[in-house]
């Protein structure tokens, strides 16, 4: 089951169960399967916070994400979002704010799927999966039933 929440800030996001959709076929073509994962919504200043308090980081980022998963090939978590990165990184790569936002939600899956992005050749592999789920997206091509959704 994916969920989504706000924390600090007004925020809506469309198309909920495409999304979800769209995120557990992900998790599936990665081998994965989608437990309990929760995305917050949150502002810059929340999210430095919990960078802040959980991980002894203190810079700004756009997401971060806890895996709470027990079983292996299941993907349990909590991903943390700030909007206002989002909204930042998408003047600075000329992008839609809602493309900016679905390469985040992909990332966080990406991540809880193993994949890192600390080292350049990480990242490149990262942006490949990310650029894939993105296309993915934008042609259903990895449309499966959202089990929450009660379709």
């Amino acid at each position: 089951m994916i969920r989504f929440f706000t924390e600090d800030i007004q925020f809506n996001l469309l198309q909920k169960v495409p999304t979800r959709q769209w995120l557990t076929a992900l998790a599936k073509h990665e081998g994965f399967t989608v437990g309990e994962l929760n995305y917050i919504f949150c502002s810059d200043e929340y999210l430095l916070q919990v960078n802040r308090e959980y991980l002894d980081h203190d810079y700004y980022t756009d997401i971060i994400t806890f895996d709470n998963s027990e079983e292996e090939y299941r993907l349990e978590g909590d991903i943390f979002v700030s909007i206002d990165r989002i909204r930042d990184n998408a003047q600075q790569v000329k992008a839609t704010e809602e493309q900016e936002l679905r390469r985040v939600l992909a990332h966080g899956v990406l991540h809880l799927c193993g994949y890192g992005d600390k080292t350049e050749q990480e990242a490149r592999l990262m942006r490949q999966k990310e650029d894939e789920s993105l296309a993915a997206w934008t042609n259903r091509s990895l449309n499966v039933t959202d089990p929450s959704s009660g379709e």
